[in-house]
């Protein structure tokens, strides 16, 4: 089969509210922004189900609807979406080469990387049917669902601990499952934990089911020796790190130890000139849909200067 190739002033790899907010941007100060949607059109917000901390949404909004939303707006101002996955990338000349699904070259000017980060889940078949239905990647989305309930977190890092301080602030009783004998949080993190009166912690355990047909009604854990244990609750959150979607520009970007991309702070800016990161692919603080957008934006006010000094129009 022949390859094609095509070449654009701006592309936008992967969607969500970084890639979306980036196209807005684009289109509106003409640079005809092309965007490869990637494997999860809409991002993790097509996931979860409904968004309440995102302004201007004063009565909340379904995260799906959401990105549908800031899809036809990043449309309605030009911006050509196609669906498709970037496969690789050779960053070598000032002009950026992007292969699409293997077959596509699409050479580039500027690029945006919108492709996120995926939340690393345990792998049980229970918790792919309830995710959305009482199971969790991000305790700071939906802790305020389960006021007053129990749950249950999974995780032993920082983000686990903080997540597991946070959701105790809401609900009755927190479990945080943890599988060793002892947390790899940071000493002041778990110290926050353990003076936490409703969050019990439970080491040396692991989770074996996750119970509920329709929603969560409980998990069953299982400790080092064997022993069973049913707890009753409403939510279950999984809190063992995210992994970002950046393999494709393994030796061509700086990137972290964990793979989230190194920009110049205060910039989108990385490594290679006309390159640039944005949304969860390269945040892993924040990791917020509102913080996506603002990083979306930056990485396209950067592209178009990028463009303007290069005299690309």
């Amino acid at each position: 089969m022949e390859e094609k190739t095509e070449h654009v002033k701006c592309l936008i790899i992967g969607s969500g509210p970084a890639g979306y907010t980036a196209a807005i941007y684009a289109a509106r100060a003409d640079m005809k922004p092309v965007m490869y949607q990637g494997l999860q059109p809409g991002g993790q917000l097509t996931i979860t189900t409904e968004v309440e901390n995102f302004p201007g949404y004063p009565k909340g909004t379904m995260g799906p609807e959401m990105m549908e939303d800031f899809k036809a707006q990043a449309e309605r101002f030009g911006t050509d979406i196609r669906w498709g996955l970037a496969t690789s990338v050779d960053f070598t000349g000032p002009m950026h080469k992007v292969v699409i699904d293997e077959k596509t070259t699409i050479t580039a000017d500027s690029v945006i990387i919108a492709t996120g980060a995926s939340a690393k889940w345990l792998g049980l078949e229970s918790e792919q049917k309830l995710n959305g239905f009482g199971v969790s990647a991000c305790a700071v989305c939906d802790g305020f669902f389960f006021k007053g309930q129990d749950v249950a977190i999974v995780g032993a890092g920082d983000t686990a601990a903080e997540e597991a301080t946070y959701l105790a602030k809401l609900c009755r009783k927190v479990y945080m499952i943890v599988r060793r004998d002892e947390m790899r949080a940071s000493k002041s993190m778990q110290h926050r934990v353990k003076n936490t009166a409703n969050i019990e912690v439970l080491y040396n355990s692991t989770t074996k089911e996750i119970l509920g047909d329709k929603t969560v009604e409980g998990a069953l854990i299982v400790n080092d020796k064997g022993e069973e244990r049913t707890l009753t609750i409403t939510g279950f959150f999984v809190a063992i790190g995210h992994h970002p979607n950046t393999d494709i520009f393994k030796g061509w970007l700086d990137m972290d130890e964990t793979g989230y991309l190194s920009t110049v702070p205060g910039t989108s800016k990385t490594n290679i000139p006309g390159v640039f990161a944005s949304g969860d692919a390269q945040d892993k603080t924040y990791r917020q849909a509102v913080t996506a957008a603002g990083s979306g934006c930056m990485a396209a006010l950067d592209a178009e200067r990028y463009l303007a000094d290069k005299g690309i129009h």
